[in-house]
């Protein structure tokens, strides 16, 4: 049989291994100079020449070149081109060039990140990303952070911060006893919040039946004043960036009447958290520090690669006996060991693309981002009403809701405008009405692209309703 690895220090110094990273970037490098002006769905014949990955396991070592050849022949124009200027779908960012090269160099160096022992970077630029994201953002300096895959588990893991800290203070240790006999913790969140948080409900054993849901306004903010009556034991769940809208709940008011009452605030702020790094929008996250924890996702509005959530928390011993592990092969240390902060223990430096992501664009760059962002879905709106469409939602983000007269009719649109490829926009459903959402997350977007898409509208509508 023959070995694959016949002197592995041969083949890792060998000039064969350079000439396939070489190729590699090659590929890459292809991929990039097109994805700007590719299709953004990939064609049918892309999808049908998929087939080609279907076989049995090879029964003996393959070529290592033919296998990198195969990927970008048949899986480059099987991708979704999200890293381009026309995708406008499900709230995903694309990534800056230099970040990507910064995410190749750390994926040689294959770290994982869950103590100080395995990867004295990673804990390096996980302390670093910690105090700049609070700075970032306004949040209060005792906060810790925890690198996870996105905001679905960031929620989790402030929902668990919660579930602890509000059992320990009734007398219950959830960590040793679980939740049979526990007393009941009480749920409020607002009638719109995301789907991922009541996941994150279920799978933490608070129930996604047994919540208070909390009215909203016609844009899907929570309304304060029906608020109702808070206690010590209750978990209140708020949103920066309704799904749909992009609107943010009140939260200054409501927190404090939170704080008044001792309960648990966290905040779902998957891309609208980021609103408080920029003077034009942070007026949207007034209050936010007064919460106890917030999640919030790096590949969304900032802009960095896939994948990269992250979980703050103002109550560091709460988060962290939330997520302990012992063990005693497991070498906690003097230094951050970043699995206190997560459920992982087997992550990779995620902290490595925040950071590099930062440090290009400092606080101004990251604030002129979001501008960007805001104006491209300000202009978006605007040439949509025009070209004779509904925008139903307040443009306060990135996000823009538009509809046609009849629900038929914008369904029929979307789906042209999805097989397409000129551009691709999400399906929704909102105050019970099939709608187009609107995205607008990749820097990478011009006013152009812009124009260009609502172009794709107008000739979508066209041809539907011949």
């Amino acid at each position: 049989m023959n070995n694959p690895f016949p002197n592995q220090k041969a083949m890792l110094h060998s000039q064969k291994q350079r000439t396939l990273f070489e190729e590699a970037k090659s590929y890459a490098s292809e991929y990039l100079d097109d994805v700007l002006d590719r299709n953004v769905f990939p064609t049918e014949n892309a999808l049908e020449n998929l087939n080609f990955f279907d076989e049995a396991i090879p029964d003996i070592p393959g070529d290592p070149a033919e296998m990198l050849r195969i990927l970008h022949e048949y899986g480059s124009p099987a991708t979704v081109a999200s890293t381009g200027g026309r995708y406008f779908g499900m709230v995903i960012g694309s990534a800056f060039p230099p970040v990507m090269a910064a995410k190749w160099l750390a994926t040689v160096w294959d770290q994982i990140s869950a103590l100080h022992v395995t990867s004295p970077i990673s804990s390096k630029l996980e302390s670093v990303c910690e105090k700049w994201l609070i700075d970032l953002l306004g949040l209060p300096e005792n906060s810790v952070a925890g690198f996870v895959s996105g905001t679905s588990m960031a929620t989790m893991c402030g929902l668990a911060a919660a579930r602890y800290e509000l059992l320990n203070r009734a007398g219950w240790d959830v960590i040793n006893n679980g939740l049979f006999g526990a007393p009941p913790i009480r749920v409020v969140l607002g009638a719109e919040a995301h789907s991922t948080v009541y996941k994150a409900l279920a799978m933490l054993g608070l129930g996604k039946e047994r919540v208070e849901t909390v009215p909203i306004d016609s844009q899907g903010r929570m309304i304060a004043e029906a608020v109702p009556n808070l206690d010590n034991n209750t978990l209140l769940i708020l949103q920066a960036g309704n799904v749909n809208s992009g609107s943010f709940d009140p939260f200054d008011e409501i927190c404090e009447k939170a704080n008044q009452a001792n309960a648990w605030v966290h905040i779902d702020g998957a891309f609208g958290l980021w609103a408080a790094a920029s003077n034009q929008t942070k007026h949207f996250t007034y209050g936010i520090e007064k919460a106890d924890s917030w999640s919030v996702d790096g590949h969304k509005t900032l802009n960095t690669p896939y994948d990269s959530g992250v979980i703050l928390c103002k109550h560091a011993h709460a988060l962290v006996s939330a997520m302990q592990a012992t063990g005693a092969y497991i070498l906690y240390g003097e230094h951050r060991d970043g699995m206190l902060y997560t459920p992982e223990m087997s992550a990779r430096g995620r902290a490595i693309e925040i950071w590099a992501t930062l440090k290009i664009l400092g606080k101004s760059g990251v604030e002129e981002l979001v501008n960007v962002l805001c104006t491209r879905a300000q202009q978006f709106a605007i040439e949509i009403s025009a070209a004779g469409f509904q925008v139903l939602n307040d443009i306060d983000f990135n996000q823009v809701v538009v509809a046609c007269p009849n629900p038929e009719q914008t369904t029929a649109i979307l789906d042209h405008l999805q097989k397409s490829g000129e551009c691709w926009c999400g399906a929704g459903n909102w105050h019970n009405t099939p709608v187009i959402r609107i995205s607008v997350c990749s820097w990478a977007t011009t006013a152009e692209d812009i124009t260009r898409s609502v172009q794709a509208f107008i000739i979508a509508k066209r041809e539907c309703s011949d």
